[in-house]
């Protein structure tokens, strides 16, 4: 099992969403006789009405929320994914990185319905606004995803503070490098995110078939 979140909310609001959503679904996939696709999503949902709980029982903590992406092996090769908002999971095969999951946000919601063209997209004023999150709402929108992770591949989970500045050509890049760890290319992912004057957190998680 591998969660990634991203609170908002301010410094408070979005590190305990981000805790709690992570914390919840860990607990009751940790409990579930079936880890399968439909436990997973239960859990995702169980995580949503409790961080709208605290939100809405703590003054403090009024607003906050968080995506989530999270994956879960089901069997020896299957990975079931859940994302809401804007983190993401990609996967690298053949030395490609494609992108898994889909953010929910307004430029992909909205935007590219509107047939806003992508230079456009990049410097619109809705740019960075999530149309879903976990917490945020009684009704939650899950996006899910199966992937058979083939030998070799890798599949990355990574916050927007890495994938909204850092080109796709680059990150991959720095994961096909032959010789570097897994730590190493994670250190340098973030330093590339830094460097390109990330405004939010960087956080990205890798993951190899173990063979």
């Amino acid at each position: 099992m591998y969660l990634l979140a991203d609170g908002m909310g301010g410094a408070r609001g979005g590190a305990r969403a981000s805790q709690v959503a992570v914390e919840t679904v860990a607990e009751i996939l940790g409990k579930s006789q079936h880890r399968d696709a439909a436990a997973l999503l239960s859990a995702v949902e169980e995580a949503n009405q409790r961080v709208l709980h605290e939100a809405t029982s703590d003054a403090r903590l009024e607003g906050m929320g968080t995506t989530l992406v999270a994956a879960l092996e089901t069997n020896e090769n299957d990975l079931a994914i859940a994302s809401v908002g804007d983190s993401r999971a990609y996967v690298l095969e053949d030395g490609k990185l494609r992108a898994i999951t889909e953010d929910q946000t307004w430029v992909q919601e909205v935007g590219r319905t509107l047939g806003l063209d992508e230079v456009s997209l990049k410097t619109h004023p809705m740019r960075h606004v999530l149309t879903m999150a976990v917490g945020v709402g009684a009704e939650i929108r899950i996006r899910y995803y199966a992937l058979a992770l083939q030998p070799n591949s890798v599949m990355m989970l990574s916050s927007d503070g890495l994938h909204g500045v850092v080109p796709a050509h680059q990150i991959e890049q720095i994961l096909n490098q032959p010789h570097a760890t897994f730590q190493e290319k994670c250190g340098e992912l973030i330093s590339a995110a830094n460097e390109a004057g990330s405004p939010d957190n960087v956080t990205v998680l890798l993951i190899r078939r173990a063979d």
